[in-house]
């Protein structure tokens, strides 16, 4: 998987369970700083996963995701992990400042609508290295203010539809059932079994 992120890494053993070994960037002796210079997701993530087969040779996997709020046009977007740095919030990839940043924006705002989409790339062997990508995604609303200890990034901020905990109040296996990143990846999964 093209990530540097432990908690990713950790969550996507968790979904793929037994019968697939994920390997980190640092597994394979990655340490580039990849760029994500796209304006989409899909794009993002290709980059990402082209980054490994091109420099490294190895077939491998790589998602972005984003935060797409209504009230706010679809932001942060392609920009959730380094939003509150846009807006003056501290430093790049914040979780905290990113969060505030968001609840910020969304003060005085009612619809508080969104949904979290996850695109994953995969790139396997091959002379033109061709690809395959998987999108998850979950709707849910943002809440008035963080709840919750587990999870990463806006999870103490994102209620799914259907739920009265956030991301952050459910445990990992729960959240692993219904989250964007574990829709792409068991649709990964089946393909990889095909």
């Amino acid at each position: 998987m093209a990530t540097n992120n432990p908690q990713k890494l950790i969550e996507a053993r968790r979904i793929l369970g037994e019968g697939f070994q994920v390997l980190g960037l640092a597994d394979i002796c990655c340490h580039d700083d990849i760029p994500e210079t796209s304006l989409t997701l899909q794009g993002n993530a290709l980059l990402k996963a082209r980054h490994v087969w091109d420099r490294y040779g190895v077939d491998c996997f790589a998602d972005d995701t984003g935060l797409e709020v209504d009230a706010l046009l679809g932001e942060p977007g392609v920009f959730t992990a380094r939003y509150g740095s846009l807006y003056g919030y501290g430093v790049e990839h914040d979780p905290d400042a990113n969060i505030r940043c968001l609840l910020c924006k969304l003060k005085e705002v009612k619809d508080r609508s969104a949904r979290f989409r996850t695109v994953i790339a995969l790139i396997q062997g091959g002379e033109t290295a061709p690809y395959s990508l998987f999108e998850g995604v979950v709707e849910g609303s943002i809440t008035s203010e963080p709840r919750g200890l587990h999870g990463f990034g806006y999870d103490p901020v994102f209620q799914p539809n259907g739920s009265r905990l956030t991301f952050a109040e459910m445990g990992a296996e729960q959240k692993n059932r219904i989250s964007h990143r574990a829709i792409a990846m068991r649709k990964m999964m089946e393909f990889l079994r095909r």
